[in-house]
């Protein structure tokens, strides 16, 4: 995690979209991993994010990408700001629906 952190400006913005226990919105890389990334692997047994494909322009990524876990296996699309050579935004754009299920066991 320490090598993800790197790649973050220090005034990084990350959003979750939706309305479940993940979402909202997290300030700084630390926020992220400790409120975020680090429950990953108790929420989604088995986590797994496969790129499908990326698409960029000028300062923004966008990749496709599949989740996988125990519980899930959805798509989603991520967008990326890149700000002074690094990730100053980053916004997930997920069905909020199925995290939902997926997160209450469903």
């Amino acid at each position: 995690m320490e090598s993800l952190g790197k790649i973050y400006h220090k005034y990084t913005f990350i959003t979750i979209n939706g309305d479940q226990e993940l979402s909202g919105e997290y300030h700084v890389f630390n926020d992220f991993l400790g409120n975020f990334l680090s429950k990953l692997p108790a929420k989604f047994p088995n986590f797994g994010l496969e790129i499908l494909n990326v698409a960029a322009e000028y300062d923004r990524a966008y990749p496709h990408v599949n989740y996988t876990a125990d519980n899930l296996d959805t798509h989603s699309v991520h967008m990326f700001v890149a700000k002074e050579g690094l990730q100053a935004e980053f916004r997930l754009f997920d069905d909020s629906q199925i995290i939902a299920s997926a997160l209450a066991g469903k």
